[in-house]
């Protein structure tokens, strides 16, 4: 009698382990032979559960093929979701490729960015090269664009022209600074200088940094700079002393505004370094000549470095009452 429970206890035993067998067989077959002979496959990407076909998950040389095939070894939990230790914000949107060959990107470089990191993570090379192709555009459209600083401090522009690497050109423009009444052209000439401002942008964007300063003393200037330094200034107001009150006079000096401006491509992306840039700029005087009533002061700012500053009709003494009467210009 103890014999036969022996047997059959012995047999129970046999059939409890040939039952749990298999189950942990099947469990470490399925993970080395990834998802072959199903058609569907669930996902868990970090929390975000998808719902695909195999076939979708293989259209692409990618690691998810690899996961299909069995390729890569994968973690499967209790209820058949396939584990992916992925952020799952964007696993839809490499899905959707899969899925259409093309999806649109999102706009936000930052966002573009991540998925063209998933993307690489997947290795889904047209989705990584649908990414770089709509980062490149994304540049081109940003450098194209005229961004134009204002200055707020003078610690700002100090720091903005030192750590600049293209040349600089800003504009004063402070007309509330004016003490007196304006001439009848100062305004028109005021505009004329905005104007051309916003042409030379639109001509060297990308080569040379324009700013504009509201907040400094004078009404109408033009500074240029190079190599963190300044070379070369054109002050456009005087003071117009008439005969019964004073007036201030705006010029609109555009031949000399735009030479400068080409002066300054010089120091283009260090090319005014050295002996051969200084001598370059030093010798466009024997070529240049200053209009009537401009006056040029150059003064040394260490070495032989100096500052070209042009004054356009400074200091005038003008009776405007009569047509025959002499205009006399005075330093």
């Amino acid at each position: 009698m103890s014999a036969e429970a022996s047997v059959g206890s012995d047999a129970a035993d046999s059939a409890q382990s040939a039952v749990s067998q298999p189950a942990f067989h099947d469990t470490d077959e399925l993970r080395n032979r990834g998802l072959l002979g199903s058609k569907y496959v669930k996902l868990n990407v970090g929390g975000s559960l998808h719902y695909t076909t195999v076939q979708t998950l293989s259209k692409e040389d990618s690691l998810l093929r690899s996961i299909c095939n069995g390729g890569t070894e994968v973690t499967i939990d209790s209820e058949g979701w396939v584990v992916l230790d992925r952020c799952g914000r964007h696993f839809g949107l490499v899905l959707n490729f899969l899925r259409d060959g093309s999806v649109p990107l999102p706009e936000d470089h930052r966002e573009l960015d991540e998925v063209l990191k998933e993307a690489q993570y997947y290795r889904v090379q047209g989705l990584v090269q649908h990414c770089l192709t709509a980062m490149q555009k994304q540049k081109d459209v940003f450098e194209s664009v005229c961004r134009i600083p204002m200055i707020t401090s003078a610690k700002e522009e100090q720091r903005m022209i030192a750590t600049c690497r293209k040349p600089v050109v800003k504009l004063q423009n402070n007309r509330g600074n004016n003490k007196y009444s304006y001439t009848s052209n100062s305004d028109d000439n005021l505009l004329k200088n905005i104007e051309l401002f916003d042409k030379l942008v639109l001509r060297f964007n990308g080569r040379v940094l324009f700013v504009k300063d509201v907040l400094g003393d004078e009404i109408c200037c033009w500074s240029f700079y190079g190599e963190g330094r300044k070379i070369a200034e054109v002050c456009c107001t005087s003071i117009v002393y008439a005969t019964e009150k004073k007036q201030t006079k705006v010029e609109f000096p555009e031949a000399r505004i735009f030479e400068e401006t080409l002066n300054i491509l010089i120091y283009e992306n260090g090319r005014g370094s050295g002996p051969g840039g200084l001598h370059l700029l030093d010798s466009r005087g024997s070529g240049s000549s200053l209009g009537a009533g401009q006056s040029e002061e150059e003064g040394a700012v260490g070495g032989d470095r100096r500052v070209r500053r042009i004054h356009v009709r400074r200091h005038i003494m003008h009776d405007e009452r009569g047509h025959g009467q002499q205009t006399v210009y005075k330093d």
